[in-house]
């Protein structure tokens, strides 16, 4: 019998993945990633998913499916390999995507070296995507989930070969409103659980205070300029601005201003026109590709320049053996350093890296 372990957030979906695990007849156990204490990041217990509400949530969902439940503490890697990271670009000037992090490095790093411990065959989350298998290539694919409004494959473009043959993502082929239904059917009580929509660690979404607090470090004011050099105000902290944000700058101009750039080395927050925000080439490094092992030759796909932007024709060139070239048919608005493109050749992920 395969053995899967199932990787359970408290959330409606990980629940019913485990259930349609262990439904499919795999031997399962149910396991929680303590990823932080919430006395490390500044907030009250029940603000924000790995609580202890949450926590008691998978435990009972684990029982009620029958199946073997534990945590497994992860602290040390997460604040290493996540949140220390999400500092680093944020202080840089870029603008991090720690979901991607926390999938390659946590969900499945940290968590399949935990499956080759415990000889278990599959690390098992409620992603809405898919794995396939292209015998031509003998390659694993990664493909969109079938609901299209919920699909998570841009999160999880870093899945190298030996990650895709032993992971599965049951909800891949299903809708949400179906997920909630089999939770109802099964008295699941997290079955009308609201889905987490902020980073984890910073629920309530000032990612300036949880740095500076993190760190003990306040980021320095400066001045806001336009691209000729002529200064126009004085920003709080270069952390607090995101490329393309209007508001709050404080600012009063003729006409709309928006954050185009940042200028580290002067502590200077660059400021233009929404002309100013489109372009239409980028570079991309730390590549991670799956459908093809290189891309020898330019090829036309469409790319996703984050999780929520639309898929935008392009052609792609891999211009080293560690970045691409992403040339759009039409300009993009707010291209942002740290953030991932990710290329799809229809529901097949070809694969993605980190816009710099």
């Amino acid at each position: 019998m395969n053995k899967a372990l199932i990787a359970m957030s408290g959330g409606v979906d990980s629940s019913v993945a485990a259930y349609l695990m262990k439904k499919e007849g795999y031997e399962c156990i149910g396991v929680t990633m303590k990823l932080y204490d919430n006395d490390d990041i500044g907030m009250e217990r029940e603000k924000t998913c790995c609580s202890l509400s949450d926590v008691e949530d998978a435990r009972g969902v684990a029982i009620k499916v029958g199946i073997p439940y534990y945590v497994f503490n992860f602290k040390g890697d997460f604040e290493k390999k996540v949140i220390d990271r999400f500092i680093k670009i944020y202080r840089e000037g870029g603008t991090p995507n720690p979901c991607v992090d926390c999938n390659k490095y946590m969900k499945f790093d940290a968590l399949m070296n935990r499956m080759e411990e415990l000889d278990y065959d599959y690390v098992v989350t409620g992603h809405y995507a898919r794995v396939g298998f292209d015998e031509a290539s003998g390659r694993y694919l990664l493909k969109k989930g079938l609901d299209v409004s919920k699909d998570q494959s841009y999160v999880l473009y870093n899945l190298d070969q030996n990650q895709l043959s032993h992971v599965k993502f049951p909800l891949g082929d299903y809708k949400k409103s179906e997920i909630r239904e089999i939770a109802e059917e099964q008295g699941f009580l997290n079955a009308e659980k609201k889905d987490s929509q902020d980073i984890c660690f910073v629920p309530d979404g000032d990612y300036a205070g949880f740095i500076e607090s993190h760190t003990g470090i306040k980021d320095p004011e400066g001045d806001f300029v336009l691209k000729d050099g002529t200064v126009v105000g004085r920003h709080k902290g270069q952390i607090r601005y995101t490329i393309g944000q209007r508001r709050g700058l404080g600012i009063a101009w003729t006409e709309s201003l928006y954050v185009t750039e940042k200028d580290i080395k002067n502590n200077r927050v660059i400021l233009g026109y929404n002309d100013d925000l489109f372009s239409d080439t980028l570079f991309a490094e730390d590549i991670n590709l799956i459908s093809v092992e290189k891309i020898t030759e330019p090829i036309r796909c469409t790319a996703k320049i984050r999780y929520k932007a639309k898929e935008a024709p392009c052609t792609v060139t891999q211009t080293l053996d560690d970045e691409i070239k992403v040339v759009f048919d039409e300009p993009q608005r707010g291209i942002t350093t740290g953030q991932s493109v990710v290329l799809y050749d229809g529901d097949i992920v070809i694969g993605g890296g980190i816009i710099k």
